[in-house]
């Protein structure tokens, strides 16, 4: 098994008053030559937005663009004709494709907290595709759940690409485990909070970690935790 490990106090900080980004990968003004990406995984900003702020209108395209919503509520905009607001406990997803425009705002009292993820996708110049899914935490108690995935169905969205992501939320003193084709593949694992082992390597608030070369991992539950899961492609 390799691991590559990722500390909060290596991150990127981006601080302009309204939007507060922090970036495990070079993303935006921050650069770092040996943290361009994880695989295919090419952003992970952890972002904070302010009541009465956002993202103007601009453009993506050929990109897998998934948010997941921590905290707060955040309206979505786009040339699709998409026009919705998400909460705590959603997951949206752009598919950009051959190109699509689209805005997001914080439109409620309390401050916005999402994990804003990209990741190359499989097919380039596709027609341009939005999806969102409700994933209550309440019904993810002590399960690892698939929130994104290769695999279309109505339970989760579609991604573009041969990854998949998983939300868990545990109570301290669980266990669980979770299996893959390692050809080809690597995991990347984000602790959102609590303290939990993966494959006996201690994770506490906001830590993440990289693996590979290994086809399961086992999770031990120190504290009763929140993490997200990315199984991504290493190479196209």
């Amino acid at each position: 098994m390799q691991v590559e490990r990722f500390n909060p106090a290596d991150r990127g900080l981006k601080d302009i008053g309204w939007l507060k980004s922090n970036f495990v990968f070079s993303f935006s003004g921050y650069q770092n030559p040996v943290r361009s990406g994880f695989g295919l995984l090419r952003a992970f900003n952890d972002d904070f937005v302010q009541p009465e702020n956002g993202f103007g209108l601009h453009p993506h395209a050929n990109m897998e663009i998934i948010s997941v919503m921590l905290a707060g509520s955040m309206s979505h905009i786009d040339s699709l004709g998409y026009k919705e607001t998400v909460h705590k406990d959603w997951v949206q997803i752009m598919s950009a494709g051959s190109g699509l425009r689209h805005e997001e705002h914080n439109v409620g009292q309390d401050e916005v907290n999402f994990l804003q993820i990209w990741i190359e996708p499989k097919l380039q110049n596709i027609t341009p595709r939005y999806q969102r899914r409700h994933f209550p935490e309440a019904d993810r108690k002590n399960q690892l759940v698939t929130i994104v995935s290769q695999e279309e169905g109505t339970a989760h969205c579609w991604i573009n690409q041969n990854a998949k992501l998983s939300l868990g939320f545990f109570e301290s003193g669980q266990t669980a485990s979770y299996s893959f084709n390692p050809v080809n593949k690597a995991v990347f694992i984000f602790n959102i909070s609590g303290t939990l082992e993966v494959n006996g390597e201690q994770l506490t608030n906001r830590e993440a970690l990289g693996i590979w070369d290994t086809a399961q991992l086992d999770f031990t539950i120190s504290q009763e935790s929140r993490f997200l899961l990315i199984e991504t492609p290493i190479n196209h």
